[in-house]
């Protein structure tokens, strides 16, 4: 099953999201990495590293930013960890998460994931 990591500049956005992808993909694998260490806003490496690691497997890790900043965090992360198989996705945070974790749970595989939440890139809610 591919994992999924939820990074945010806020712990507690994180982690709602994550308990909101449980309600429709509950044998998902999630991950958080949201806020620093000490409790402020922002997204820490360390943070992402661990939900990547937390998650890995054999079919890959999808990571989702909640916005440029941790986006730019995450960038490094994944080029320090040079694994084809742990990629970032651009996409609407709460659409993608819950996106990402239903086909995860159905087992999808990394590819058509990644395709499907390229597409909400566009997604309009009205």
């Amino acid at each position: 099953m591919v994992g999924i990591v939820l990074a945010s500049h806020s712990r507690a956005l994180a982690e709602a999201l994550r308990d909101y992808t449980r309600v429709v993909a509950p044998d998902a694998a999630v991950a958080v990495a949201g806020g620093m260490p000490n409790g402020s806003f922002g997204t820490s490496y360390v943070r992402v590293r661990a939900a990547i690691a937390e998650v890995s497997g054999p079919d890959g890790v999808i990571v989702l930013p909640d916005m440029g900043a941790s986006a730019a965090v995450v960038k490094m992360v994944l080029a320090d960890l040079a694994d084809p198989g742990v990629v970032m996705v651009d996409c609407p945070f709460v659409e993608g998460a819950v996106e990402a974790t239903v086909q995860a749970q159905a087992e999808t595989p990394l590819g058509p994931i990644m395709e499907s939440l390229s597409s909400l890139r566009s997604l309009r809610k009205f």
